[in-house]
């Protein structure tokens, strides 16, 4: 079933030609994208959108790290270095495709934006979704190795989500507790 959905959306490529440069371009550049979102939101001088990105940053080296460990576990190359006639449209050394760090990426901090209840998360997401089709799309992962960077994206950034801001809590609650004992 893998092999099978791979080649459905790789193939789309070979018939859709004129969608392929935007897809290598999403493949390959909206990571910059998701890092200057990140930028924006670190210097916006608003406290929450900091804890925001602090609770994303942990939540994704904890996804990267993750899957780094599935990595150990499962492994197999890119779709073109395993099978012929792949539509390949990156450049890219053949290792191990289990799980994809893009998706991680993606979906940990779209996940992230849409727990701290960001402006237009839905189309982060959506954006995190397309990201995944566009690196099966240009032949260097299979749906699975999406799927598992989706989930383990999604479910660190609720880790995040739920870890970060109790630290923070619970360390102004400690400050005012000091406070209280010099009064």
């Amino acid at each position: 079933m893998n092999i099978e959905l791979f080649r459905m959306i790789n193939d789309l490529g070979k018939e859709f030609i004129f969608l392929n440069p935007v897809m290598v371009w999403i493949a390959k550049h909206t990571i910059y994208l998701l890092a200057a979102a990140l930028l924006i939101y670190l210097f916006s001088g608003k406290l929450e959108n900091r804890l925001m990105v602090v609770s994303g940053l942990a939540a994704l080296i904890l996804a990267e790290v993750a899957g780094k460990l599935a990595g150990m576990f499962h492994s197999n190359n890119q779709p073109f270095a395993e099978l012929a006639e792949v539509n390949k449209l990156l450049e890219k050394e053949i290792n191990n495709s289990f799980p994809s760090d893009h998706t991680i990426i993606f979906f940990t901090i779209a996940v992230t934006f849409w727990l701290f209840k960001r402006k237009h998360t839905y189309l982060w997401i959506l954006l995190a979704a397309i990201v995944g089709i566009s690196r099966i799309w240009v032949g260097v992962h299979y749906p699975a190795d999406i799927a598992v960077g989706a989930i383990l994206g999604t479910v660190c950034a609720y880790f995040g989500y739920r870890l970060i801001p109790n630290i923070k809590m619970s360390n102004k609650n400690k400050l005012t507790d000091r406070e209280m004992k010099n009064l």
